[in-house]
């Protein structure tokens, strides 16, 4: 991410520079996905006051977060903030917006879609897989829970191999044809 200062900028301690790169870091891992984004810092003095103002280009439109207080500083992380407020509004509406499915809904009722949609199946006998995924049980990276398997199951892959956070199990999430997931605990 891009950032420009506009205004006259008081000196910030070592500390306030990676408490505010961190703050635009993350405002970046939200917006970054279709190139690099560019802020632009607007500071500007008012008696005792100091404005700070963050303006960034989201999906098409400009979104702009204000933080005003005696300190420059606290301004700055103040409209960052807002910013970044605005941007995860905006992502829930559109994750809103966009059609529900069974295992969506009950998520968002708090109901485990897995009480809602699981039912065992029967093999139907003679039946060969049409095809066969070799899938290694290490994963790479920290244990997940099950919503986080759920989600990234949603990202479009057909299964996903996790080691469970409570039991340390691993355990494989698998996306049926009919839009269903099988839970395969190991």
């Amino acid at each position: 991410m891009k950032i420009t200062f506009t205004g006259k900028q008081d000196k910030l301690t070592a500390s306030q520079e990676r408490k505010l790169a961190l703050a635009f870091g993350r405002l970046s891992k939200h917006l970054d996905r279709r190139g690099e984004k560019v802020a632009q810092v607007i500071l500007s003095t008012e008696r005792h006051l100091k404005h700070a103002e963050v303006r960034m280009n989201y999906y098409g439109h400009s979104i702009i977060g204000q933080g005003a207080d005696s300190d420059q500083f606290t301004s700055m992380m103040d409209a960052v903030g807002n910013i970044e407020k605005q941007v995860l509004k905006n992502r829930e509406k559109w994750r809103e917006g966009k059609r529900e499915t069974p295992s969506r809904a009950a998520r968002m009722r708090g109901v485990s879609p897995l009480m809602e949609e699981m039912v065992p199946r029967e093999p139907s006998k003679g039946a060969k897989p049409d095809r066969v995924v070799r899938a290694s049980a290490r994963t790479n990276g920290k244990p997940m829970t099950f919503d986080e398997a759920m989600l990234a199951i949603e990202d479009g892959k057909d299964y996903v191999v996790y080691r469970d956070t409570d039991s340390d199990q691993v355990r494989v999430l698998i996306k049926r044809s009919d839009g269903k997931v099988d839970l395969v605990e190991a």
